[in-house]
């Protein structure tokens, strides 16, 4: 089973959101964990909140730091903006970075557009993980 690592700064909102729909489009074919490499105390709740309008609930989710034996597990590496080089020195395999914008701090409208990009380059993800897609790839990217 594939296992991916969404890595940023704080684990409250980007690598959060990846987590979320990763695991929820693979529905137990691989798995996402998520960590930061300064973890906020509680998950933002807005990005909890546009998460929950989409049907994906991710209140339980409470922020993790980022430990070696993450990154020694992970078949692939993603940071959400915040650089490989600088937060994931040492990873086991594969490493990206997505530069997106941070939803901290962002109008709910804004976090709602970070959302649906994650969504996308999540999906982009799986597919590539599965060789290109396929239909029964597409299939599983129902909500």
């Amino acid at each position: 089973m594939k296992k991916i690592l969404f890595v940023c700064t704080h684990n409250s909102g980007w690598s959060q959101m990846a987590e979320a729909f990763f695991n929820h489009y693979t529905r137990g074919e691989a798995q996402a964990f998520s960590a930061g490499t300064r973890p906020a105390k509680h998950t933002d709740r807005n990005v909890v909140r546009v998460m929950r309008e989409i049907g994906i609930d991710i209140s339980a989710q409470r922020p993790k730091p980022l430990t070696p034996e993450m990154l020694g597990n992970a078949d692939k590496v993603v940071t959400m903006g915040c650089g490989v080089e600088g937060v994931c020195p040492v990873t086991s395999g594969p490493a990206e970075d997505w530069g997106l914008e941070d939803p901290e701090g962002k109008s709910i409208e804004e976090i709602r557009k970070i959302r649906n990009q994650i969504e996308d380059r999540v999906k982009r993800l799986i597919l590539n993980l599965h060789g290109g897609g396929g239909e029964e790839c597409r299939d599983s990217f129902e909500r």
